[in-house]
């Protein structure tokens, strides 16, 4: 292959660079960081890339709804291209940003109406004091052993979580 050749290759790559980069950078990197972050202990990454996947449906959703709108507009590709690699690089953690700032104020208040025919969950700990006060109201209902009761049968299950054992509702394992 010539220079001629090779100058061609590379103007037909920077050309269709969106084209090429989209599905690399959109899905298979986070794709692979998924499966990552599932065989880790650390819930950190879980949250950043089921954050991301979220993230991602939303966009789809979008380009799907306004498919022909955005036909009009021919630097889209290049704009999600650049708004997907700042959602994806960990360094600007994007999709968590996103995610805090713009979804979750939605979801968690309730603002959102709810699509499916189940009942929504109520959120039950939103904030760190909560969980203080509904151990406090449950020691007052139930008394200090049978927290202390709960406390150790948590304690139990997280020392067999990876263990093949089945819990049941005393805390015994099978």
């Amino acid at each position: 292959m010539g220079s001629r050749g090779i100058g061609s290759l590379i103007k037909v790559l920077l050309q269709n660079f969106d084209v090429l980069a989209g599905p690399v950078v959109s899905l298979a990197y986070p794709l692979y960081a998924s499966i990552r972050a599932i065989e880790t202990k650390n819930p950190v990454d879980d949250q950043q890339w089921l954050t991301y996947w979220v993230l991602y449906s939303m966009i789809t959703l979008f380009e799907l709804t306004f498919a022909k709108v955005l036909e009009w507009f021919p630097l889209w590709s290049y704009a999600k291209l650049i708004y997907t690699c700042w959602l994806v690089i960990p360094y600007f953690s994007g999709a968590a940003y996103v995610y805090e700032h713009y979804v979750r104020p939605y979801i968690v208040k309730g603002q959102v109406g709810s699509i499916w025919y189940a009942p929504r969950k109520k959120v039950v700990f939103a904030e760190r004091e909560d969980i203080i006060t509904a151990a406090e109201k449950y020691i007052k209902e139930h008394g200090s052993e049978a927290f202390e009761n709960i406390i150790h049968k948590a304690e139990v299950q997280s020392k067999y979580r990876n263990s093949n054992y089945v819990f049941d509702d005393e805390g015994y394992r099978y």
